[in-house]
């Protein structure tokens, strides 16, 4: 049974691995089609932003109950991995809870503090199937979510159900077989585990070896259905659960509600007004081309950017704190970053057909409405709520930027006031002259 395991397992584990490193580096190469941007500086914040917002969930803390719920997700996603490196290290090696031999009673410490998590793991999920699916809440059934993502976070939320309820039902059953010594499972004696000594009852009256059928099932399912998560993962929101900590690590440092200016723009009218700063000419009478303004694509975002539509969690705090959202506007911050995924995503499938990227008529602007970049205030509310630092801001802004000054397209509001600061240097239709005149009245 073991040499079978060996035979069968080891070939799975290598197909898994391949997979999720060719579909990670596919990503990779997706996020770093954006502009080059510096975030090098002042590692000592960006380790502590690390810290807090990643693996402290900082944010997330603002609601205690629903942040405790999804701490106790995210530990057990994290920590109970580790039990699975033992059955990976079974799986090549042919042996059976290995670990046990030398690590004696820290070892069954460590399956008790594991089932422990799993069950919490199983009640949140339960709690926040029935948050979507039942109660409702306002920012879940948006829809922004229609189709495929409202599904996504369905499908992974019962898949957390499912391999908690194996995990557990593996370790009544071994136990089981263990007190009545059968086979090799008399080799390692645990005792009873926290939790799965629960389910016993149910188990009492099976034969031994319909015990190791079960067992060997659950232990099959559970590995293969964690090799299946992990290839899910970069296909789904949930790949936040890696990007969250570089994301977190390169977050902005600079205040949220500042906006970065155009050195091409600040350099055109500091030349205007002070002409002898201007570089002189060259010899030659050619002229570098102007830069693109603001962004038309997914190649005009920065890297940062991209990164972010990557990590997005689609959790809809950004939307539900949205004052356009609120009043009815059909911005979204979540879709913004959903959308533009969206696009790299198709950018980058045409890369793997191409070769390199060929011009398929497409930008941006088809995936995110004009609509939806005017109704945007600029006041950082989404920037504020968002748990792993992503600024759906910074994309509107650079795509307005790009509808103004490259295809002047902007509401005859915005025009006027554009033409009174280049005439007037203000706001008004009031000549610079004329401004204190009310001064003189009466």
């Amino acid at each position: 049974m073991l040499l079978f395991q060996q035979i069968v397992f080891i070939p799975v584990l290598v197909l898994a691995i391949y997979l999720f490193v060719r579909k990670i580096r596919r990503v990779r190469r997706n996020i770093l089609l954006g502009k080059d941007e510096d975030y090098s500086g002042d590692s000592g914040r960006r380790w502590k932003n690390l810290l807090l917002l990643a693996f402290g969930q900082k944010k997330m803390f603002r609601n205690p109950l629903v942040a405790v719920m999804h701490f106790v997700i995210y530990a057990g996603f994290i920590i109970i991995n580790i039990e699975v490196l033992e059955i990976m290290v079974d799986g090549i090696l042919g042996t059976h809870r290995l670990f046990s031999g030398f690590l004696g009673p820290v070892y069954i410490g460590l399956i008790d503090g594991f089932e422990v998590l799993a069950v919490g793991v199983f009640l949140a999920c339960v709690i926040f199937l029935s948050r979507r699916n039942i109660v409702k809440l306002r920012r879940f059934i948006s829809h922004d979510l229609d189709g495929w993502p409202r599904s996504d976070a369905n499908y992974i939320l019962l898949t957390e159900i499912v391999l908690m309820t194996l995990f557990l039902t593996m370790n009544a059953a071994d136990t089981l077989l263990q007190s009545r010594g059968y086979g090799h499972y008399g080799l390692h004696l645990t005792g009873d585990f926290l939790f799965s000594h629960w389910l016993h009852p149910l188990l009492n009256g099976w034969s031994s070896a319909a015990l190791v059928v079960l067992e060997r099932v659950c232990w099959w399912l559970h590995i293969l259905g964690i090799l299946a998560f992990l290839n899910y993962l970069p296909y789904s929101k949930h790949l936040h659960i890696l990007l969250a900590f570089p994301n977190a690590y390169y977050a902005r440092l600079q205040p949220e509600g500042k906006l970065r200016n155009m050195p091409a723009v600040q350099n055109e009218v500091l030349y205007a007004m002070q002409p002898e700063t201007a570089p002189p000419a060259p010899a030659d009478g050619s002229a570098a081309p102007p830069p693109r303004f603001g962004a038309k694509d997914v190649f005009d975002l920065s890297w940062r950017n991209l990164l972010d539509a990557y990590s997005c969690t689609e959790c809809g705090r950004c939307s539900a704190a949205c004052p356009a959202n609120l009043t009815g506007k059909v911005l979204s911050p979540r879709k913004i970053m959903m959308s533009t995924r969206d696009r790299l995503e198709e950018v980058g499938r045409n890369i793997d057909a191409n070769g390199k990227f060929t011009d398929d008529g497409k930008t941006l602007l088809d995936y995110i409405s004009v609509e939806e970049l005017r109704a945007c205030t600029s006041c950082n509310a989404c920037v504020e709520e968002c748990p792993v630092s992503i600024s759906p801001l910074e994309i509107i802004v650079e795509m307005r930027r790009a509808l103004i000054m490259e295809d002047s397209n902007a509401p005859q509001e915005w025009n006027a006031l554009f033409s009174n600061i280049e005439n007037n240097f203000a706001p008004w239709k009031f000549s610079p002259d004329d401004r204190d005149g009310w001064t003189a009245e009466g």
